[in-house]
Parts: structure tokens; sequence; C-alpha cells
């Protein structure tokens, strides 16, 4: 069961030039869907709406691909400047909503291993109005996304830059910090070994 008490936004972040890759990352083929359809289609089963999805290089061609689905795209034009920036593009549009939401839950569009259950795992452990920092574990000591907010955050959100994203945000806010491990091993696909070594898996 998805925690109903609390008002969660979900962003998908999905803006970056892949420049590792060659290509469009966020068009590749997964199954009989692209990457970031994919990642689309998992967070639509949580059941938490809205879903904002932030895209940036190559903008027209992706968003071609996924502007009949039911989430609302964002277009960063400074996607250039990294992560962090796509963040506070995020935030500043869930700042600026009618909606009062209790946190915000980031996903990246390049790690198609994340399931439906690990969401809403993450999203059962959340209890607003308590300045948590829900994220992944990693390997070894690495923390990062999918990961929760706190509403406490968002005006630092809207302050990030950089391609770092928000671990320093996350650093500085140990004491609130709650770690989930998943099930399974998370992976960003950046380039054609790592895109070609899975993709084949799935067969």
């Amino acid at each position: 069961m998805v925690n109903k008490s609390s008002n969660i936004a979900i962003v998908i972040l999905a803006a970056g030039a892949s420049s590792r890759m060659g290509e469009p990352k966020q068009l590749l083929a997964w199954g009989e869907n692209t990457l970031l359809g994919h990642a689309i289609k998992t967070v639509l089963e949580t059941r938490i709406h809205p879903v904002y999805v932030v895209l940036g290089a190559n903008y027209d061609s992706i968003k071609k691909e996924i502007e009949h689905l039911p989430v609302k795209i964002l277009r960063n034009q400074e996607w250039h400047l990294g992560l962090g920036n796509s963040i506070a593009c995020a935030s500043r549009e869930i700042l600026n909503s009618e909606t009062c939401f209790d946190g915000v839950l980031f996903v990246l569009g390049d790690q198609p291993f994340v399931t439906k259950a690990f969401l809403n795992d993450l999203i059962k452990n959340f209890e607003p109005e308590k300045k948590q920092i829900i994220v992944t574990a990693y390997k070894e000591t690495k923390k990062g996304v999918p990961a929760i907010f706190d509403k406490t955050y968002f005006k630092d959100l809207l302050l990030l830059n950089g391609k770092d994203g928000a671990k320093q945000l996350i650093r500085d806010n140990s004491p609130f910090l709650k770690t989930i491990m998943p099930p399974f091993k998370n992976i960003d696909l950046d380039t054609q070994e790592e895109y070609l070594k899975h993709v084949f898996k799935q067969h």
C-alpha cells in the first residue's frame, strides 16, 4: 500500500545530452518501450500524481515521444549546467503549484531496474513534517536517487546547480536521513557498452 496520508510530487530527471552514450538515451529501446517511456510507466504505476518530467537536450524529439502520456513536461533551458539545475527547475514548478506538497520524489530516466515496488517502499517510509530525506543505498557508502525530500527542503532544492545534484544537501542534513537498500543492482546506463550489456539480458 502506498502512503495515502502524504501528498508527494514525482519528478523524472531526463534533461541530459547523453554525451557518453553518443545518442539520446531517453529514446533508446527498452523492452517494448524506450528508457524514458519505461521510467514514466514505472512511476505512473505508483498511483502518485502529479508526475513531472524535466527535459532539456533534444527537447523536441523527446517531447514528441512522451507528450501523449499523463505527465507534465518541463523544459529546462539551462540543462547544460548539470543535474542540480534540473532539480531546481522542477522545484520551482512545485513551489509555484497551487497544490501544497508534503515532499518530492526524484527519479532518474536512465535507471530501468528501479521498480514500482521499490518506489512504493520509499513512499511508505516517508513521514511528512519530519524534515526527512529518504535516499537509495548503493554499494559502499554511496547514496542517491530515487530520493524523497520533505517540503522543508524545497527552497534549498531551488538553489541547486551543477552536476552533483543534491549530494551536498544530503550530506548537510544527515541527522534526518533515512537510507533504503534496493533489492536490485541500481545501475545508470551511461554508455553504449552498459546499455548493450543490459538490454541483451532482457531477452
